[in-house]
């Protein structure tokens, strides 16, 4: 169950800050996609003397052979990511939210409330001060530290959420 709860909690997370890195990508290309339009400057001469700075950068990838591989560097990036690297994308952006003395470890406290907003965005009847949410969180806490030091660096945490240790 805590597995299940960390890896909703990591995967609605996830999806923002997949969603805000997802255009990068998309946006890079179309400033280099001249390409298709170059055929068109190439045929009409007084296309290309009000812009010869973009004449100078775009007549290398004038030919449509080379045109390709741009096409293929967009469609590269967009391979899935592994649950690994997106729990580590979640772990990067969110970890300076919860470790408030900026000590860069999360003390129980600071663990407990991200496992909390994690909990309860995939179940949102998860009630901090229950019994059980105090000895879910005990029980995640032990198994995150493990190098029993009392404290959760990233890579503890990120290891921790990527095997789902529940």
């Amino acid at each position: 169950m805590l597995k299940y709860a960390f890896l909703a909690g990591a995967m609605l997370m996830s999806a923002p800050a997949m969603a805000q890195q997802t255009p990068a990508p998309a946006q890079t290309p179309p400033a280099t996609q001249p390409a298709p339009a170059q055929p068109a400057t190439q045929t009409d001469p007084a296309q290309q003397a009000p812009a010869p700075a973009q004449d100078a950068t775009a007549t290398t990838p004038a030919t449509p052979a080379q045109a390709a591989p741009a096409q293929t560097a967009q469609t590269a990036p967009a391979q899935p990511l592994t649950r690994a690297q997106q729990v580590a994308q979640v772990v990067d952006s969110e970890f300076a939210t919860y470790d408030k003395d900026k000590d860069g470890v999360l003390s129980p406290a600071e663990f407990d409330a991200w496992m909390i907003a994690l909990k309860t965005a995939s179940d949102p009847s998860t009630k901090p001060d229950a019994p059980a949410t105090k000895t879910w969180l005990a029980q995640a806490f032990a198994q995150a530290d493990t190098d029993k030091n009392k404290k959760i660096s990233k890579a503890e945490l990120n290891g921790f959420l990527a095997t789902g240790n529940s």
